[in-house]
């Protein structure tokens, strides 16, 4: 992998376009653009760009402003992260072009508390080692008061480092990987095309772990379908048992229009799991969760239970509990929690009990004209406008 498929020409500041809602007060470092793989079906993210990878010196550059802004609001802080907004309009009013998008990235990570920073795009491990060990090691030099350094990666990607050059990255301050293994079925990940396997998900998750660098593994309720909501769930788990991540972190699958998973859809060669289905798959994923000590988290919007989470395996339990009595609540009842969860009404089955939130599901539900028949179909447009 080399950088010199891209221009040489410092552009200015550049973020990416998503990182992980656990990194939402992290400062982020744009290290590559877009995603070197960028086939996998179900995700519309980075279809229609190209991947590159930037020069070392641009993102030094990058540091280097950020950096300058964060000295330069110390030392109008009156307190720990207070400034005042009189002081905030006077410096921003104050700077070149040029400056501004630098500017507001030192500011909401200066607020935010300045404890962790999220490598982007989609996979900033695929470059050379020596190359992100610079900018590790520009990053502890500019902030050493920063606890977490974390980047998304590939299975494939981290299954072709060797065990030193991970352990090297980690020594420079790379502390925490996200990885989307998404399912741990073979048959499930070739036809979203992956571009991993079972074997490649668990070979590099214990690799991360060997290195000593915190791992978080993504699951994808709903992604076999009505097909292989079993198998789906069942290889998962044991993949999850295999690896025993820090995190299991719970990403219900959505199909917006810019997936190519939507044609499948419309061709009828792939079937949806409804909500009710998708809270099975979930329930057979935790039965056989064994020997996994991590945290698992339901920390994303699309997510149907957001209080389903919890350390295992001391939580399981009440989490299972959750599932059955989503499952076994009375017809009319799971109805409003649905939509009121989909609309943002309702974040916790209790809500159902709440007769001001039970009012403004069920007049949501007279307004879009919402009933149990059609209700999956309801959900998924409020979901693609979501997305």
């Amino acid at each position: 992998m080399t950088s010199n498929n891209v221009s040489q020409i410092y552009h200015g500041f550049e973020q990416g376009p998503i990182r992980p809602p656990s990194e939402a007060r992290s400062l982020l470092v744009r290290v590559t653009r877009n995603c070197h793989w960028n086939r996998c079906s179900f995700c519309p993210v980075y279809k229609g760009t190209r991947f590159s990878v930037r020069p070392v010196e641009h993102v030094l550059r990058d540091l280097d402003s950020v950096a300058r802004h964060v000295e330069n609001l110390t030392r109008l802080s009156v307190g720990p992260g207070l400034l005042l907004e009189e002081d905030i309009s006077a410096a921003f009013n104050a700077l070149p072009p040029e400056e501004i998008a630098p500017f507001r990235a030192a500011l909401s990570w200066y607020m935010s508390g300045m404890e962790s920073i999220f490598l982007q795009d989609a996979d900033s491990l695929v470059i050379r080692p020596a190359w992100l060990i610079e900018i590790l090691t520009r990053l502890k030099d500019l902030f050493p008061m920063v606890k977490r350094v974390t980047s998304y990666s590939r299975s494939d990607t981290i299954n072709r480092m060797s065990a030193d050059h991970l352990q090297a990255l980690e020594e420079a301050g790379l502390n925490r990987i996200h990885i989307g293994m998404e399912s741990g079925c073979n048959t499930v990940l070739a036809m979203m095309r992956k571009g991993a396997t079972k074997e490649v998900h668990v070979r590099a998750g214990l690799k991360v772990k060997a290195a000593g660098m915190e791992l978080s593994e993504y699951y994808m309720p709903g992604l076999g379908g009505r097909d292989l909501w079993r198998e789906h769930a069942q290889d998962t788990a044991d993949a999850m048992n295999c690896i025993n991540p820090d995190f299991i972190r719970l990403r219900t699958l959505a199909i917006p229009v810019r997936a190519p998973l939507d044609e499948e859809v419309r061709a009828g060669r792939f079937r949806k799991c409804p909500d009710l289905l998708v809270a099975e798959e979930i329930l057979l994923f935790l039965d056989i969760l064994e020997g996994v000590t991590g945290y698992l988290a339901s920390d994303h919007v699309l997510n149907l239970f957001p209080e389903l989470e919890g350390r295992l395996p001391d939580d399981l339990q009440r989490m299972r509990d959750l599932i059955w009595g989503f499952l076994t609540m009375e017809p009319e009842v799971r109805f409003i929690y649905q939509l009121g969860r989909r609309l943002g009404i309702m974040s916790r089955l209790a809500d159902t009990a709440d007769p001001a939130r039970k009012a403004e599901a069920l007049e949501a539900a007279r307004r879009l004209g919402a009933t149990p028949e059609n209700l999956d179909e309801i959900t998924d447009t409020i979901i693609k406008r979501f997305i």
